[in-house]
């Protein structure tokens, strides 16, 4: 079920009147309180640590929340290496997780001390040549185990997907990064996308292991530390229930007693990345509606867009919605909730039971805690809108400005545009 928002109408009317819609507002309180129940979670395991995807939320504000809360961080591009830089993560806190890598993405990453999960196992030349001869003492690979697993409907099948070594590239990657000079290894997969059923994690974990074990048998070489991957889901709909981390938790830690207990590679490191999971239900995307028509529908008009939230026009996501100061009003009337992108795919919510609305009303939209503002683009010269952090002390502080035209336009250079006759 999603979460309540945490301010009422009248509280968020007047944070609409410093701050106007549309906007993000994250609760830093939910936050912590999920990765404190992820740690505590987690500590039946002899190590473990969870490396927040910072794709699914990059504001360096929240990086150190997180970071404050014992969390590391997920990378995929030099912007993300650099968030992380700002917030105060480096090192071994950091995993650098990208494919398709660039020379400069490379030595970004080993400069901040960062884990390199390689992609590929052409990737070991091409680091080794980035670095100027120079080699990494820790090395992880991605795997992907093609068709001996089968992705959920989201992610798709692991034999189509560009991510990742094969078993025999595995097998051949570990001796050839030792004898560059790695000394400690990490294994990595990620097979499943927002996957509330625990029994795909858990087998995960199975595959990952037995892997573990493999390697060390034919090559020699001990995992140091395992990587799950991502795709923890949460529950957007009501009435579903959200992942029980218990269940979870201890299906995996079963997996770890048969598998790597007594054997050399205990006590194994498990690390998990997952984004969606620690700050998806923590947010939400307040806006107001504007307009309404009436055609061979009912439209409900408001003043965002795809631009601030692109996952229902792109992927056809369900997020719940609410009318501040009507949520137990009965849903009397059946609504598109709709943005004024030039797109028929700027949809909020299609053909939703919803309450009366008038313009003028402020609708939230929720769980847009990841993968909401990160995915925001500029299309129709749209302008992507702000991100707000609810403290602890129910205060709010401004942790993104919204764009302006000035910004949009920043990177032409005007002072050279031509006059034609």
């Amino acid at each position: 079920m999603p979460l309540p928002f945490p301010l009422t109408l009248e509280q968020t009317e007047r944070l609409a009147s410093a701050h106007p819609t549309p906007f993000h507002l994250y609760s830093e309180p939910v936050i912590r309180s999920t990765c404190r129940a992820v740690a505590s979670a987690f500590s039946i395991l002899p190590a473990y640590r969870e490396f927040f995807a910072v794709k699914a939320l990059p504001n360096p504000f929240i990086l150190k929340i997180l970071a404050s809360e014992g969390l590391g961080a997920d990378c995929s591009s030099l912007a993300e290496l650099e968030l992380c830089r700002l917030a105060g993560l480096s090192g071994d806190r950091v995993m650098f997780t990208s494919n398709e890598t660039p020379d400069e993405e490379f030595r970004a990453a080993y400069a901040l001390g960062a884990i390199l999960n390689l992609d590929d196992i052409s990737h070991v030349p091409a680091l080794r040549s980035a670095l100027g001869g120079k080699f990494p003492s820790t090395i992880c690979f991605r795997y992907n185990p093609g068709p001996a697993r089968t992705g959920n409907a989201i992610i798709g099948n692991p034999s189509e997907a560009k991510y990742g070594l094969t078993r025999p590239q595995i097998l051949e990657a570990y001796p050839l990064a030792r004898s560059l000079g790695a000394t400690r290894f990490g294994l990595h997969t990620m097979v499943v996308s927002n996957e509330l059923n625990p029994d795909y994690h858990v087998e995960t974990a199975r595959m990952v292991f037995a892997l573990a074990r493999e390697i060390l048998e034919k090559t020699g070489i001990r995992v140091s530390f395992v990587n799950n991957g991502g795709g923890l889901g949460i529950p957007y709909k009501p009435g579903v229930a959200p992942m029980d981390l218990s269940v979870l938790v201890r299906g995996i830690a079963a997996a770890y007693d048969e598998l790597i207990k007594g054997t050399p590679l205990d006590p194994l490191e498990f690390y998990t990345e997952w984004g969606r999971f620690v700050t998806g239900p923590a947010g939400w995307l307040v806006t107001r509606a504007i307009r309404r028509k009436s055609t061979y529908r009912e439209y409900i008009g408001v003043d965002a867009s795809m631009a601030d939230l692109m996952r229902p026009g792109v992927y056809g996501a369900y997020h719940h919605l609410t009318v501040l100061g009507k949520e137990d009003a009965p849903a009397t009337e059946t609504y598109d909730v709709v943005g004024s992108l030039c797109e028929n795919c700027d949809k909020f919510a299609v053909q939703r039971p919803l309450p009366p609305i008038s313009e003028g009303d402020l609708l939230v939209i929720h769980d847009t805690g990841a993968h909401g503002h990160a995915m925001g683009y500029n299309y129709n010269g749209k302008l992507r809108h702000a991100e707000l952090l609810l403290r602890p002390d129910g205060t709010v502080l401004p942790i993104r400005r919204p764009e302006t035209l000035s910004d949009l336009f920043a990177t032409l250079p005007l002072d050279q545009l031509p006059v034609f006759a």
